[in-house]
C-alpha cells in the first residue's frame, strides 16, 4: 500500500495508529464512501475555497455541500497567514473515525478523529447542508 510518503511520515512520526485502505478506482467523495461501504458523512473531502486573497482548506462530509452564507459568517475578516487554515464540519467531529483520500483514486485513509485534529489543529464550524 504506498499511500502518499510525507503522509505516512508524519503519521508515524506523531505515533497515530492508522490503515491505508485500497478501494476501487473513483473520482467523487460519494462515490469513494460507496466504494468503501462507508457512510457518506463519515467520509472526510477537502474543498479549497479562495477567501479575501487567500485559500482555506474546508473540510466536510462527502455527503455535505458547503453553505457559503455560513462560512463566509465563521470566517469573518480573515487574517492572511503562512500556513493554510484548515476549516472541518462539525458533522465529521461527531464520529471517532474519520476516512479521507490518500492522494489518488483508489486509495484513503482511516484514523481516529481526535489523531486528525491533534494533527490538523482545525477550526470547528457548522457550514455544510446534507
Amino acid at each position: 500500500m504506498s499511500i502518499p510518503r510525507r503522509l505516512e511520515v508524519l503519521l508515524k512520526e506523531r505515533h497515530v495508529d492508522f490503515k491505508a485502505l485500497i478501494h476501487p478506482e473513483a473520482y467523487t467523495a460519494q462515490e469513494v464512501a460507496a466504494s468503501m461501504h462507508v457512510k457518506g458523512q463519515e467520509l472526510a473531502k477537502a474543498v479549497m475555497v479562495k477567501t479575501d486573497g487567500s485559500f482555506v482548506m474546508t473540510v466536510l462530509p462527502a455527503s455535505g455541500r458547503i453553505d457559503f452564507q455560513k462560512l463566509k459568517e465563521f470566517l469573518g475578516k480573515k487574517d492572511v497567514r503562512h500556513n493554510i487554515d484548515t476549516v472541518v464540519d462539525s458533522a465529521l467531529t461527531q464520529d471517532e473515525e474519520i476516512f479521507f483520500n490518500a492522494g489518488s483514486h483508489y486509495e484513503a485513509v482511516e484514523m481516529r478523529y481526535r489523531d486528525y485534529e491533534e494533527l490538523v489543529k482545525p477550526k470547528i464550524a457548522d457550514f455544510s447542508r446534507h
